[in-house]
């Protein structure tokens, strides 16, 4: 029987409860935003269309997913055999704050997992920040996931991939009807653009200005997903985001393995992302937790599942390259530990967009 587990944003946080800053909390004289929803239906996109969906057993999130076994001589390939194609709808809440001019070009952040209970005192939050002047006046965008979680969903499809396609279907689809129904205008300067992210949409806030840097520098995350949850499988990148700061894992040097029953050469590593590329225009904030996840599923050790390291190891070769980052190691933390959300988002927020031109 599949054992039920759950990987993503909705994991128990810390025993630990440290106070929340108090900027997340409302006070009394300070202009609040405005929230504006809108849904969106994979019958209305281009890029997902149609979306995925995974046969899970019900009331066992995940069970596939425990149950799943990988590729022969391949440990970094999962196989799921029960995804197929569907359709998803997902909700976009638009923050406005107060202090935004109709017809003027605003900065904006775009925030994955949106409507996640991680991101309650968000729109707080920038009130507070904005009318300390300690941001500017932003304009906060939560695109609701595709659904489910991990290999073989929406959610995983559009998060866990290293690609530019999550940031092209932000791009092409979501940011025309943003300022289509909640009237704003959003600049097109990089440097007035964000990401935000947990878990997987961590990562993928990272992959959206790495891919696009022309369109993102600002990039915050809570736990992200440094690791090797890229499905469908992508013989090019075969350690998915765990390949930005190390290298794969599988076989490597003079050594044959057995593909269908033929012996050929183990192929390279290949040298990680982050080291291999010229420096990019990227301020990243982002904090893991010294309890964070290992991968549950015990028939998979390709050795590129432990967020824990990951983020370390994400940390090291930024400031290798020479990168304009902030990590936090969180001890007493889970994954996404919302305590610690709690305590750190104004500074976090704050620190990402250090430089920009406050009115």
């Amino acid at each position: 029987m599949a054992r039920c587990r759950h990987r993503g944003p909705k994991a128990i946080s810390s025993s630990a409860r440290p106070t929340p800053a108090p900027e997340t909390i409302a006070k009394e004289g300070v202009a609040r935003g405005t929230t504006k929803s809108f849904t969106l239906s994979s019958k209305q996109s281009t890029i997902y269309n149609p979306g995925l969906i995974r046969d899970d057993v019900a009331g066992c999130t995940n069970s596939s997913i425990m149950t799943t076994v990988t590729a022969p001589d391949d440990k970094s390939h999962m196989v799921v055999t029960t995804s197929h194609p569907g359709i998803w709808s997902r909700t976009i809440d638009v923050y406005v704050p107060a202090q935004y001019v109709r017809g003027t070009e605003a900065p904006f952040i775009v925030v994955g997992d949106g409507g996640s209970n991680a991101y309650k005192d968000l729109a707080t939050t920038l009130d507070n920040l904005i009318a300390q002047r300690r941001v500017p006046p932003m304009i906060a965008i939560q695109i609701g996931n595709g659904g489910q979680d991990a290999q073989g969903s929406q959610r995983g499809r559009e998060y866990d991939a290293v690609s530019g396609a999550y940031a092209q279907f932000v791009e092409r689809e979501v940011l025309p009807l943003v300022e289509a129904n909640a009237g704003v205008k959003l600049t097109k300067d990089p440097d007035g653009r964000a990401t935000m992210g947990l878990s997987s949409s961590g990562v993928a806030a990272f992959t959206m200005a790495w891919f696009y840097p022309d369109l993102y520098h600002r990039v915050l995350a809570f736990s992200p997903t440094m690791v090797n949850q890229q499905w469908p499988h992508d013989p090019s990148l075969r350690g998915g985001a765990w390949e930005y700061h190390s290298a794969w894992t599988g076989p490597a040097g003079p050594h044959l393995i057995s593909k269908a029953g033929v012996l050929t050469p183990a192929e390279p590593p290949g040298v990680p992302l982050i080291a291999a590329a010229p420096v990019k225009p990227i301020r990243f904030w982002f904090f893991g937790g010294d309890q964070d996840l290992f991968y549950p599923n015990p028939n998979i050790p390709d050795g590129m599942h432990d967020w824990t390291l990951s983020n370390a190891l994400t940390a090291k070769v930024l400031a290798e390259k020479g990168y304009h980052y902030q990590f936090l190691f969180v001890r007493n933390a889970k994954h996404v530990d919302r305590p610690t959300i709690a305590q750190t988002l104004p500074s976090a927020l704050e620190w990402v967009w250090k430089g920009y031109p406050i009115p």
